[in-house]
């Protein structure tokens, strides 16, 4: 067995000179040995202590590299990435974006002087007041050139017939009728249903509903569909590809592709008028002022709109879905989806 010494190597070999009797006799060579010898274990020693010091140093790098990787502290560090990255997507995004809007709005659809940020347009509708002469869907496919076809429409009427439960049903209502013809145009023919089974009918029109977190402008590829600063949804049909994407994403059945165009196309409120004064075709023509249409930011003297707000109890189509409809209903019934 070797015994493995723990002098330092330059000792060692002096010790091991001295036993075979190389050491130096005269006084200065002792002395410059032993100077060298010092100086060699100072040398040592100093390297010895250094790579200590580095292996220390690295240790600790490590060390705090690994704790910076653990999982309580990742996921801050990937929220940071990504934030950053989502900062930096969305300002790229914004510039493509207010191109677009400006050049929708200035020379295209709008005045050159009309200003979006200006205005928050709201459309709200009374079903007690609809009498369902379909003449907003009419006027809508006149003003907008929508095609003829029964399956084509910006907005439309639906009927909505409540039948009584039958005898010995443990229930306040019966069964629910829902049709629209030609999406109202023209009006409805009569009921098949009998009057005395009918426990409550009524007309819903229906367009639009304006969401704040619109379904179809998030899944719209190319941006073609976009939300206006004055909340109005709009299609610019120079972009969109007729991918059918938005037309799937829309939970109220709003929009239709154009089989002239081969774009996607819905209601833009009449864009070309409000943004000249002039209001909506379908709420200029309603002989029962169902519809209110209004500025936000610009009340007019005895407001309608305000009015309508304020003295009714109002409610959007299918509140469950997120999507924060601004189309505002007053009157309506639970059954309506």
């Amino acid at each position: 067995m070797h015994r493995v010494s723990s002098s330092p190597p330059t000792e060692r070999n002096a010790a091991g000179a001295r036993r075979c009797g190389t050491s130096s006799t005269s006084s200065t060579s002792s002395t410059s040995s032993t100077s060298s010898t010092s100086s060699t274990s100072s040398t040592s020693s100093t390297s010895s202590t250094s790579s200590t010091s580095s292996t220390s140093s690295t240790s600790s790098t490590r060390k705090s590299i690994l704790q910076s990787n653990t999982p309580m502290s990742a996921p801050v560090s990937r929220r940071r990435i990504l934030a950053t990255l989502g900062g930096v997507l969305a300002g790229l995004a914004a510039l493509p974006l207010a191109k677009r809007i400006k050049q929708m709005f200035i020379t295209k659809v709008a005045p050159s002087d009309y200003d979006p940020y200006q205005h928050k347009w709201l459309m709200c509708v009374d079903v007690d007041k609809c009498i369902g002469c379909g003449l907003c869907a009419d006027a809508c496919k006149t003003e907008n050139h929508v095609p003829e076809a029964s399956h084509y429409f910006r907005t439309w009427v639906e009927r909505y017939i409540i039948k009584k439960p039958k005898a010995g049903e443990l229930t306040a209502r019966g069964e629910v009728l829902v049709d629209s013809p030609n999406g109202g145009r023209g009006g409805f023919p009569p009921t098949m249903v009998p009057k005395e089974e009918i426990l409550k009918s009524f007309f819903v029109p229906k367009l639009c509903n304006l969401c704040v977190d619109s379904p179809c402008t998030q899944v719209c590829p190319v941006g073609a569909t976009f939300d206006s600063p004055d909340g109005a949804v709009l299609v610019d049909p120079s972009y969109c590809i007729g991918c059918g994407f938005c037309i799937q994403a829309c939970p109220y059945g709003c929009r239709f592709m154009n089989p002239e165009t081969n774009t996607a196309e819905k209601c833009t409120l009449c864009y070309h008028r409000i943004t000249r004064g002039l209001k909506p075709a379908c709420v200029e023509i309603c002989p029962t002022q169902a519809r209110v249409f209004g500025d936000l930011k610009n009340p007019i003297e005895d407001d309608p709109l305000l009015a309508f707000v304020q003295k009714n109890k109002v409610n959007t189509l299918k509140p469950h879905l997120g999507t924060n409809a601004r189309l505002l209903y007053a009157n309506l019934d639970k059954e309506v989806r």
